[in-house]
């Protein structure tokens, strides 16, 4: 049975929140379309689909890639993520207790995540920590929200792999098991403040640098020497050689 374009885009996204794909890898239209034994026509509306998503960009001329976050971009997504999680829980705490079937849904994810986290397979259980929050969006009765999530948590995941985050894998499952243990026993305000804190600690994980002068090292490279303020000609024998001037200098950079 041939492949859809949703199956493709599906598994870019799953491969991104496995960070098996890295921000700025290139996604190539012919080698995935090798890959999934598909047209390229095919390739690309799942291509186009995750640029309407935020998940991939593209270039006229380079081809698509995999997004790299700015940090006002990597902001912006945990600031969605926050509005749209605690907005989750706190719509489920007027509903009443969340039914036993979401929560058995709920510790399974959490064993799958325990089991990863003792294995040696890292896409596995960043792929299992990321879904959490998709499942949890689910066991609570939205899956329009579940689909955003899922999204939001791959563009998180890529900005977790471009500034290097430090969060603790182990730490970010005990989390979770924190806020299932709450909302088990109807406790939705303190599902919330720890689901405030925990993506607040994987965001403060982050090591985003202080924004840096774009044209710094231009700069220095270009400033005028110290033995310049002499004019030129003046204060040298006969036969020596000129003096270092900025032009000298430009053209041995040059």
């Amino acid at each position: 049975m041939a492949i859809s374009a949703s199956e493709i885009s599906a598994r870019i996204v799953e491969a991104v929140m496995a960070q098996k794909l890295a921000p700025g890898s290139r996604l190539g239209e012919q080698q995935l379309a090798m890959l999934f034994d598909c047209s390229r026509t095919i390739v690309r509306e799942a291509l186009t689909r995750l640029a309407a998503r935020g998940i991939v960009t593209v270039s006229a001329r380079r081809g698509w890639f995999v997004i790299e976050p700015s940090q006002d971009e990597a902001r912006e997504a945990f600031e969605a993520r926050r509005v749209i999680e605690l907005g989750l829980i706190r719509s489920a705490g007027t509903a009443g207790k969340i039914e036993k079937t979401a929560l058995r849904q709920l510790k399974a994810h959490l064993q799958r995540e325990k089991a990863a986290l003792k294995e040696s397979d890292v896409g596995n259980r960043s792929f299992l920590l990321g879904d959490f929050h998709v499942c949890l969006a689910e066991c609570l009765g939205n899956t329009l929200l579940a689909d955003t999530l899922r999204d939001y948590t791959a563009r998180t995941t890529l900005i977790a792999m471009l500034y290097q985050s430090t969060h603790d894998a182990v730490q970010s499952c005990e989390d979770h098991v924190q806020i299932v243990a709450a909302l088990e026993r109807g406790d939705h305000a303190a599902a919330e403040a720890l689901m405030a804190e925990h993506i607040g600690t994987v965001q403060s994980a982050l090591r985003v640098q202080a924004p840096t002068d774009p044209l710094a090292q231009l700069r220095d490279a270009l400033a005028p020497l110290q033995n310049t303020a002499t004019p030129k000609g003046k204060g040298r024998k006969p036969g020596a050689p000129p003096d270092s001037d900025s032009s000298t200098y430009l053209g041995a950079l040059l």
